[in-house]
């Protein structure tokens, strides 16, 4: 069996689903079910985890907010953030310190792509970074 592709997907394409943002939702909720279905081997850092919680449980409760990352997690892994990844963000060049925390979580995680609606935020970063459509090119027959 092929190995699936590996791609961090960023907290923008999630809010997008959960959030249902035209004109982005289709694209995101593609990579995510590609995510669950098993095409792609979906995974989002350990940083992003605790941003979507804060904003879901300000929004609707606590509770409800572990039911959404409970049920991401069964299907998302999560790119460990420690050491390595905050000391590779630090060398980037990029203006945004979160943005080079997620590219370097990527790396890190062994990621083939960085999902985000942001592109050119990361186009100095060591992986590509590719808006929610254009992988979905690449993993769709």
């Amino acid at each position: 069996m092929a190995s699936r592709l590996p791609v961090l997907i960023d907290l923008n394409v999630i809010l997008d689903v959960l959030q249902r943002r035209e004109p982005f939702y289709r694209a995101s909720a593609g990579v995510l079910a590609c995510a669950e279905t098993g095409a792609i081997q979906g995974q989002v850092a350990a940083h992003s985890l605790t941003t979507l919680f804060y904003l879901l449980a300000r929004h609707q409760s606590a509770e409800q907010a572990r039911v959404t990352l409970s049920q991401l997690l069964s299907f998302l892994s999560v790119a460990a953030v420690d050491q390595a990844v905050i000391g590779g963000a630090l060398a980037l060049p990029y203006p945004d310190f979160e943005d080079a925390v997620q590219m370097m979580a990527a790396v890190q995680s062994g990621a083939a792509y960085l999902v985000t609606r942001n592109v050119p935020d990361y186009r100095y970063g060591p992986l590509p970074a590719l808006e929610p459509a254009e992988l979905l090119t690449l993993v769709e027959p």
